[in-house]
């Protein structure tokens, strides 16, 4: 019997096709077994031909200029996540330009990274970086895993996929900042325009068509999803259509989230940005290339000294090296370099090229608390959708706050840490609206463990060393609980799990036990015009020249919401200060 033609089994399809291209560029499979299979899912020989033709050229370009490594690029970009993907190809589209990407990790083409369901699975394993904080006072001495992608794609690639701008008031503090009003939310906002491809109702005030990044609200949701939307709006929280547009600008509201998922798949910034430019011939792209320092002649960097294939290499660059390694790994390149406190840089007898003492310092991170927590009633369960995350609100804990500082999100199955699951009876088949702070004032530091690039540097997070920080995160859990507890969300309610009616001191002690990270690192080299500021408003190392910083670490102050969409405005600035040099 012929499979009847619906749009799940379309995402089901594209799906497949996408794979089969992945593992034909990386050898899983042959050109004949490939066609063979594009004929059983219904594509034509020409169409099938073309897509294998595609994905050859590909492997067989990037192999052949990893054969014949240059010793001298224009560029080297260090990373090739949210920030250093849309560097290196926006170079790239410059067929005068010759680009070296360097990536730590390996090859994005993985189920778990594709499928959007998976994403969990990817922590903890060879495509995270692994960091883990030292014990934090304020959290009852708990050490905290710090995620980080390792991977083509970077965070995009092993990310819950949320596409979130940030605030009017973030991209205007930066510009405040570098006193530079390319910075300002006016402009970013026309990049964001012109870089998305908006797959819902026409908003040109807003949103863009027609570019390079694929983005829709969530299609299909889990019935819960929209009934938060109106639950949160049954409390005063204003439902939105769409997060990234006018409600942003304001005092924040409740919306079906965004997500950078195309044809049931994850569409993150390698696959957007990346991958369609890897035939050029003028770009090249090596992976498990791990960064030593920035070589430096006298206060200018010529090149890059890395680790690929087991031997130590170091290839020039004519123009600028651009590190886009993230808010962990950029500082620690850096003070490995010689570029950072002189104090600090001397207790590890690294020689002070460039002291400032702002490299380290000013770590952001969003704070997410797992979790608040509901049983569904017998029968009243539906498997998660899409990337089991599918709606979210931002709202102020205090009234007078400029910006809204919460950013909770409802996640469709129980999120809980170690901690908080030994104090709670979890049940089978539960939901979670997850507590979030995206306004932290509290602040932290990256330092070096030794002068050995190979040791992980010391991470202090500092998560609620701030009492203002606790004050926002009791009053999120008041507004979750709320919430999940509103007459409309009733149908999808046995019982509620945790934390319960909690007050005062045992709140903010489940608060502690229950806090962990967005994995949004951010902020240790920041932009800015004070001693503390590492790069300028055109993202150049202070003192130094022909370097550059290009990714998270560079914010002022972490983004309002999940940070990949921020890099990635980053990664284009980036590309236009260059562009425009």
């Amino acid at each position: 019997m012929k499979r009847p033609k619906s749009p799940g089994n379309d995402l089901e399809q594209g799906e497949r096709i996408n794979r089969l291209e992945l593992a034909l560029m990386s050898g899983q499979i042959n050109r004949r077994t490939f066609l063979k299979v594009m004929a059983g899912l219904g594509l034509s020989m020409t169409a099938a031909g073309l897509l294998a033709n595609r994905a050859e050229a590909i492997n067989a370009n990037q192999k052949r200029l990893a054969e014949n490594l240059s010793g001298h690029y224009d560029y080297i970009v260090c990373g090739a996540g949210s920030s250093g993907a849309v560097v290196a190809r926006r170079l790239a589209e410059n067929p005068d330009v010759r680009v070296l990407l360097l990536e730590a990790g390996g090859n994005d083409d993985l189920p778990n990274i594709t499928e959007p369901a998976q994403w969990p699975t990817n922590l903890g394993t060879e495509r995270d970086w692994g960091f883990m904080s030292e014990p934090n006072a304020a959290l009852d001495g708990r050490v905290l895993p710090l995620s980080m992608g390792r991977v083509i794609g970077g965070g995009s690639s092993i990310n819950v996929m949320a596409y979130v701008r940030g605030h009017r008031n973030d991209y205007d503090g930066w510009a405040q900042a570098a006193g530079d009003d390319a910075w300002s939310y006016a402009h970013i906002l026309e990049i964001y325009k012109r870089i998305e491809d908006w797959q819902g109702p026409d908003d040109p005030d807003y949103r863009g068509k027609g570019g390079l990044f694929h983005v829709q609200s969530a299609p299909d949701p889990n019935p819960i999803a929209p009934a938060m939307v109106k639950a949160a709006d049954g409390i005063g929280i204003p439902a939105y259509d769409d997060h990234n547009g006018a409600m942003m600008e304001g005092d924040g509201g409740c919306a079906i989230a965004n997500v950078a998922i195309k044809d049931g798949r994850r569409h993150s910034v390698a696959a957007c940005y990346l991958h369609p430019w890897l035939d050029q011939p003028n770009l090249t792209l090596l992976t498990g290339a791990h960064v030593q320092r920035v070589v430096l002649e006298g206060r200018r960097a010529v090149g890059i000294e890395f680790i690929w294939q087991d031997q130590r290499r170091r290839i020039r660059a004519g123009n600028e090296v651009i590190l886009s390694m993230g808010a962990i790994n950029t500082p620690k390149v850096l003070m490995l370099s010689g570029i950072g406190d002189q104090s600090e840089l001397s207790r590890h007898g690294i020689r002070t090229v460039q002291h400032l003492p702002g490299v380290g310092r000013n770590f952001q991170d969003h704070i997410l608390v797992g979790g608040c927590i509901w049983e569904y009633p017998e029968g009243r369960a539906q498997p998660p959708r899409n990337n089991l995350a599918e709606c979210t609100f931002f709202w102020k804990s205090d009234a007078s706050l400029p910006t809204p500082d919460l950013q909770p999100f409802q996640i469709e199955v129980p999120f809980t840490n170690d901690v908080t699951a030994r104090y709670f009876d979890m049940p089978e088949s539960g939901w979670t609206i997850a507590p979030g702070l995206v306004r932290p004032e509290s602040r932290g530091r990256i330092q070096l463990r030794s002068a050995n690039p190979d040791e992980a540097p010391v991470i202090h997070s500092d998560f609620l060393s701030d009492p203002q920080d606790m004050r926002a995160l009791v009053r999120a859990v008041e507004l979750c609980r709320e919430i999940g507890n509103a007459p409309e969300m009733r149908e999808f309610v046995k019982r509620e799990i945790m934390p319960g009616r909690l007050r005062g001191r045992a709140l903010e002690d489940f608060i502690r036990d229950a806090s962990g990270t967005y994995w949004h690192q951010t902020c240790t080299a920041k932009m800015g015009r004070d001693e503390q500021s590492v790069v300028d408003g055109q993202l150049r190392v202070r003192g130094i020249d022909g370097l550059r910083v290009a990714d998270g670490s560079i914010m002022p102050t972490v983004t309002t919401g999940n940070t990949m969409m921020p890099c990635v405005i980053i990664g284009e600035r980036m590309a236009e200060i260059l562009q425009q040099a």
